[in-house]
């Protein structure tokens, strides 16, 4: 009887814990989704190999006011690219690919102009220097916006030389996944969407995770949405809610084509773990910090674009499309993944916070989320002094300057320009001895009228980097 009774009393505790994590959760996502504006999102947990928590909120359709549920189907945007990366670490593991070899040695479309030391790292890290596929494809950056077929497109691209030296800068280009398909289409044998159904999917009994845009009928597609200021040229009153038509050509499909459900995620998540995709040494290799000629630290793995390369608690992940992130723990067998239909939602700022519930040490190690979680009490005008206590009695509070700069170019895009101040303001005194976190500051500063402080900040930046063309054109109107 007494074991019986000890069996029930632990029964019910994991119950109530369960119900207050749920709890817990709830809290954080109904408090964002109204903050951010948010029509309908998706959240899974994953936990020591099962999923934990799966739940839906919100509307999935404005038009026909269809509630989200957990089949529902969101963009996923770049998230791809991890997709696409397990896929070439695949063909590496099998011979068919080597990390450090020339992509020239691989492909005969290369074209000699550019230059033949760029490897498939240099792809996967975004630091080969190639020129960026959008600038034909995107109108608003002054490319051929009807130049649409993967043949006019390339041969165009062909003339427009190399942006750096290969490993000397990071630059997000969506020509690096471009070739990278073309890898897989040749040494897998078969298409590169073909080749993830067979290799990454199917196998794993996932079938929410599909290929398409805004021209494909997909069953359970959540459309996705912006919210918008101006319309036509003209200002608003205020901000509306509008449909969002995108379009990825199949050629740049393995940059941003996929659609999925979290669940599914979830799913891939729990096998990519398990090693039934690809070995656990080469998971290691994929997710170790990349540098760049310097020695210095890339912002990016191999194909994977969120990384916390932290000495506790480390995470990898990715976000897409500014709707859709997720994060993957290796070491605390968890991850968080968010999918919502509303475009500049950033699902990646409260991540880790969602985290925090399962593991509360992961809050700690995570400087932005601290800050975030902090502020939110304190105010974001007392960054600096809390972040000076932070660091005198928290090992673990060690900040990056990117991910700072990257936080408050988020909070101005939403239009929280006095909090985006703040935080800027705060990555100079952490960083005093970077140009572009003046830059930076500057920007905010003009933004808010500030003129006068804002050339004082751009001249900074320039003395730090002489090249740094952006604040000399902006000190000239300045003056």
């Amino acid at each position: 009887m007494k074991k019986i009774f000890l069996s029930i009393i632990f029964i019910l505790c994991n119950v109530i814990t369960a119900q207050n994590k749920d709890k817990e959760i709830d809290d954080i996502i109904n408090r964002e989704m109204k903050e951010r504006k948010i029509p309908g999102l998706q959240v899974s947990i994953v936990q020591n190999g099962n999923i934990v928590l799966s739940k839906s909120y919100g509307i999935a359709n404005l038009q026909n006011n269809i509630p989200v549920n957990n089949q529902s189907i969101f963009a996923i945007n770049s998230i791809t690219k991890v997709f696409t990366a397990v896929a070439v670490m695949k063909l590496i593991e099998e011979g068919k690919l080597n990390l450090s070899e020339p992509v020239s040695k691989y492909l005969d479309i290369y074209p000699s102009a550019w230059d033949s030391s760029i490897n498939i790292k240099h792809l996967l890290t975004h630091t080969s220097g190639l020129p960026d596929m959008l600038k034909i494809l995107d109108q608003n950056t002054g490319g051929v916006g009807s130049l649409k077929n993967e043949e006019g497109v390339w041969e165009k691209l062909k003339g427009i030389p190399m942006d750096f030296k290969p490993g000397d800068k990071f630059s997000y280009n969506q020509t690096n996944a471009y070739l990278l398909g073309k890898l897989i289409d040749k040494f897998s044998g078969k298409p590169f969407a073909e080749y993830f159904y067979d290799f990454e999917f199917k196998p794993l009994g996932i079938n929410n995770i599909v290929f398409g845009d805004s021209r494909d009928v997909i069953q359970n597609l959540a459309p996705t949405y912006f919210w918008r200021k101006s319309i036509d040229g003209k200002e608003l009153e205020n901000p509306v809610l509008i449909n969002n038509y995108f379009e990825f050509p199949y050629f740049r499909r393995t940059a941003s084509g996929l659609n999925s459900s979290a669940e599914d995620i979830a799913r891939w998540i729990i096998a990519l773990q398990s090693e039934k995709l690809i070995k656990r040494s080469s998971l290691e290799v994929m997710w170790s910090p990349s540098v760049f000629n310097n020695g210095k630290s890339t912002p990016w793995s191999l194909g994977w674009g969120m990384n916390k390369f932290r000495k506790v608690h480390r995470a990898v992940g990715m976000s897409g499309g500014g709707r859709s992130a997720f994060l993957l723990y290796p070491d605390d067998d968890l991850a968080v993944i968010v999918l919502t239909n509303l475009g500049g939602s950033f699902p990646e700022d409260f991540l880790e916070e969602l985290a925090g519930i399962y593991n509360p040490e992961i809050v700690k190690a995570d400087p932005i989320t601290n800050l975030r979680i902090e502020l939110r009490k304190i105010g974001f005008e007392n960054a600096i002094s809390f972040s000076k206590k932070e660091m005198r009695k928290n090992p673990l509070f060690v900040p990056n300057e990117f991910e700072v700069n990257e936080w408050a170019y988020r909070l101005m895009m939403k239009g929280q320009n006095k909090e985006a101040l703040e935080i800027f303001k705060l990555n100079t005194y952490l960083f005093p001895e970077s140009w572009n976190v003046y830059d930076s500051y500057g920007e905010i500063l003009l933004k808010l009228g500030d003129n006068k402080q804002a050339a004082e900040m751009y001249k900074k930046s320039i003395v730090l980097n002489p090249e740094n063309e952006n604040g000399k054109k902006v000190l000239e109107k300045l003056r």
